[in-house]
């Protein structure tokens, strides 16, 4: 299970399977929506509930990728900034010290 975020101050901790279902299902409705608007003259026209199948499905299947590529991108620059805060931790070590004599 992948964690999004640190246990710092008052931040939730955001599990990455939590982030895609709540991106999959509430964040993107667009091609779902799309797909529906597509299908239904088409059904129709021809008199099926095939293209309405066909349509709705591809629309939900992209709607979901959109959301798990959008929370892996999010998770992609969490790491980034947790990375680049450290980074800047090991260079200014004396920085931390000094603050830290300060508050006791």
């Amino acid at each position: 299970m992948a964690r999004i975020g640190g246990n710092r101050g008052d931040e939730t901790v955001k599990q990455l399977e939590d982030c895609t279902v709540a991106n999959a299902a509430l964040g993107t409705w667009l091609f779902s929506v799309a797909g529906a608007l597509i299908a239904i003259p088409v059904g129709i026209k021809r008199k099926s509930l095939g293209p309405l199948v066909f349509f709705g499905t591809t629309g939900t299947m992209l709607d979901i990728v959109m959301g798990i590529n959008q929370c892996e991108r999010e998770h992609a620059e969490h790491q980034m900034k947790l990375l680049e805060e450290q980074k800047l931790k090991t260079q200014n070590p004396t920085e931390d010290v000094s603050a830290e004599t300060f508050e006791s």
